[in-house]
This record gives structure tokens, C-alpha cells and sequence, in this order.
């Protein structure tokens, strides 16, 4: 009777490789040990951090593992995602700049300012005395303060504050045909 060596496929990613039990040697599996990143059309593997926006070329990146060929289903563990720190409070200076940027003055979508929150004003109920009582804090009041609205008259000319448009315009003129815009901030794609 012959003996055939049955060979199988090995599981791990990377590697795809025709392996039986006598060639299954350690070091002959080269894999990769955590799964792919996928980002603006480029493909980044998370453990060693080769890219390639090819997909095909993605694929035939060799692994940067090595270790024994086997059978059993990789189970891939999620890349680590890297935490976001808070944003922190804008300062003096930053405001400033916020105020000279013209983008931001038409109320347009900047993305140098993006992620600068606007500046919130507490005020608390200053009649109760805080130090130190834990039901003075439940009872103060917290509330938000909000800029008066600006009365503008209607022969005054303004500009549109929809985000790609920044039309002058008088009031009197304006009519719900007038603007075209565009209804989210811009998107650039790497390529």
C-alpha cells in the first residue's frame, strides 16, 4: 500500500502556504500577528506597519512573525487604537488668531480651527456659600451663557455664512433659492 503525504493549507495571515506534519518545521510559517488597518484607501498591516494603497500588493507583503504552519483559524485581535487626547482650553493668543482668520469671521468651516471648542461661561448661584456642603453643589444653578443676537437691518449688506457659498446679499433680496452650499465640511482624500 502507498503513503501519501496529505498536505494542507496553513490559516495564518500572511502566510497561505502547503504544509504537511514532516515539513512543519519551526520558523517555516513567516505570518502576520494582527490584522490589517484600513484608512483613506491605504492598507497598513498593525504589527509591523508595512503599507500599500494596492490591495494586491498589500497582500503579498510577507509576514513578520515566524513560527509552525497551522490549521486552526487565526483569531486576528483589534489594533490598539491610540487614545484621543481632550482638546485643550484655547488660549489668548489662539482666540486671536480665530479672530483674524477670515474663514472663521464668515462663519466658514476652517479646519486650522476645527477642533478648538468654543469657550463656554459657567455662572453659579454666588448667593450660597460652596465651601464645603455637598447640598450647596446640587442646588446651584449651572447655566450657559449665549452672545445677544445681532439685529441687522435689512437694506445693511452681509455675507452668507453657508459653508461654500459667501455671497454678499441684502436682506430685503434674499429669497430660498438664492444660496447654493454645500451641507458638511470639505473632505480631501490622500490621492
Amino acid at each position: 500500500m502507498e503513503n501519501t503525504v496529505v498536505k494542507v493549507r496553513c490559516q495564518r495571515i500572511g502566510c497561505n502556504a502547503m504544509f504537511s506534519d514532516d515539513d512543519n518545521l519551526d520558523g517555516s510559517c513567516q505570518y502576520h500577528d494582527l490584522g490589517p488597518t484600513f484608512h483613506d484607501g491605504m492598507k497598513e498591516w498593525s504589527c509591523c506597519k508595512k503599507r500599500s494603497h494596492d490591495f494586491s500588493l498589500f497582500l503579498e507583503i510577507p509576514g513578520c512573525k515566524t513560527g509552525k504552519h497551522t490549521t486552526e483559524k487565526q483569531v486576528i485581535t483589534p489594533a490598539k487604537k491610540k487614545p484621543v487626547p481632550p482638546p485643550s482650553v484655547a488660549s489668548s493668543t489662539n482666540a486671536s488668531t480665530k479672530d483674524s482668520c477670515s474663514r472663521c469671521r464668515q462663519g466658514f468651516f476652517c479646519s486650522d480651527h476645527a477642533s478648538q471648542s468654543k469657550p463656554v461661561t459657567i455662572v453659579g448661584d454666588k448667593s450660597e456659600n460652596l465651601a464645603g456642603d455637598a447640598s450647596a453643589e446640587s442646588n446651584s444653578k449651572v447655566e450657559v451663557v449665549k452672545p445677544p443676537k445681532k439685529i441687522v437691518g435689512i437694506n445693511e449688506p452681509q455675507i452668507c455664512k453657508n459653508k461654500g457659498c459667501g455671497q454678499t446679499f441684502k436682506e430685503k433680496d434674499n429669497h430660498d433659492a438664492a444660496c447654493s452650499y454645500h451641507p458638511g465640511p470639505a473632505v480631501f482624500h490622500d490621492r
